[in-house]
């Protein structure tokens, strides 16, 4: 090689090398900001700011192969910043960039790998987060079901490689989907499916569907123990600031939800006092929920505080219309219907419960509706008429349903009927 040509060479290679220099400090900037935010574990909103600024910045210049880890790293940080501010936008976002990093995979194997048809299959990881990134944004039915999809696909057999994260990471991914999957099992009844998919769970979700099917099956005890263990953890998680990463990729806890739940567990179990001071929580919680109250009425009644009941019966009432519609609300008269039976006024309670049937009421309310609407009627005289349809009903109530009273009163109206007819039925 003549001396010119060596220094053709040596000009062109320096601003080569001076390129891979830039590009390569770019990259552990980008290392060193994405570990800061995945090796504390913790949601930091600046840490997770500086990421994302630094995996954007290498990606510029990054080659096709690289794209995908840097995808992952700023998609993550996204999530992470999302989960400090609890924005639906910021989780739309953080699920856009972790889709493009499932976009670009294919890029990591090279030409060669390619042609001999080697296929790398995308980290379930990955697709965990994009759906949980998408659930935690909120959306419709079909957004959802989409998720719910995706989760079971990614998370049925998971294959956890060392590629854009490690295997122990990866795994503690695909356990918060799994966590998402019983969770919404939860909310569509199915126990046990959310039993079965919380079954690896380490956090508190085990204990609380325990909790739910200790309820469906009427054991209100152990509902109530297992909830309040549940409940335990979750305030644990909920004091640390900022939030745990891995905490704030699952499921969200609706509180006023949970604790009226719980309020309801310890209430049949015989835990009166308990039940309502947990039920104050949950209306400090939600102040626009009726259940809690209607609830709370239940367990002052039943601990012999008859004035603090009726006026939790009227607070529930005037709070169920508060947060309806047009004042249409079948929830809303059914605990006014309670609160004027109370009052012996049984013509105007009866027809409260009309209202209440008459009305959109949800359809765990629409039994009890039904079993005061035939209890009113019974108690306001129409022995005859009622009684049977009362004794039906019972049959379908809810557990808060004061069964053991209405039976009492149908039976009084069938001794007091065989009273007039005298001993021959005459």
């Amino acid at each position: 090689m003549t001396m010119r040509v060596l220094g053709i060479f040596v000009l062109l290679s320096l601003p080569l090398a001076a390129a891979d220099e830039a590009r390569l400090a770019l990259s552990l900037k980008a290392q060193t900001e994405f570990e800061r935010v995945d090796l504390s574990g913790m949601a930091r909103l600046e840490d997770a700011g500086q990421c994302v600024q630094s995996q954007a910045a290498a990606l510029a210049v990054a080659p096709p192969a690289d794209a995908a880890l840097l995808h992952y790293r700023k998609g993550f940080c996204m999530l992470a910043g999302a989960a400090a501010t609890g924005r639906a936008s910021e989780y739309n976002d953080a699920a856009a960039e972790l889709e493009k990093a499932i976009e670009a995979w294919p890029a990591r194997i090279s030409p060669s790998q390619a042609k001999k048809g080697v296929v790398e299959p995308v980290s379930p990881a990955l697709r965990v987060l994009v759906a949980i990134a998408h659930l935690k944004a909120g959306g419709d039915t079909a957004s959802a079901d989409r998720a719910r999809k995706e989760l079971q696909s990614a998370t049925s057999a998971p294959v956890c490689a060392a590629d854009v994260m490690t295997p122990a990471s990866c795994q503690q991914i695909v356990a918060k989907g799994r966590d998402w999957l019983g969770w919404m099992a939860l909310k569509s009844g199915d126990l046990r499916e959310a039993t079965r998919n919380f079954a690896a769970s380490t956090g508190a979700w085990p204990d609380w569907a325990a909790g739910q099917k200790a309820f469906a099956d009427g054991n209100y005890r152990a509902a109530a123990d297992r909830e309040r263990s549940a409940i335990r953890r979750w305030e644990a998680e909920r004091r640390d600031t900022p939030p745990r990463l891995l905490d704030s990729f699952g499921p969200h806890v609706d509180w006023a939800d949970a604790l009226t739940d719980w309020g309801g567990a310890q209430l049949l179990a015989g835990d009166e006092a308990g039940a309502i001071a947990t039920l104050d929580r949950a209306a400090h919680e939600d102040p626009t929920l009726a259940r809690p109250l209607y609830l709370r009425a239940r367990a002052k009644e039943i601990a012999g505080d008859a004035t603090g009941a009726m006026n939790d019966y009227n607070l529930a009432s005037r709070t169920a219309f508060a947060a309806a519609q047009d004042l249409a609300s079948g929830e809303a008269h059914l605990y006014r219907g309670i609160l004027l039976y109370r009052r012996k006024d049984w013509e105007r309670a009866e027809n409260e419960f009309s209202s209440a049937l008459n009305f959109a009421i949800p359809a765990t309310l629409r039994p009890d509706a039904e079993a005061w609407r035939h209890l009113a009627a019974v108690a306001g005289g129409s022995c005859e008429a009622s009684r049977a349809y009362l004794e039906r009903s019972l049959e379908a109530v809810s557990p808060y349903f004061p069964k053991a009273e209405a039976r009492a009163v149908a039976a009084n109206c069938s001794t007091h009927t065989a009273g007039l007819r005298g001993p021959e039925g005459n």
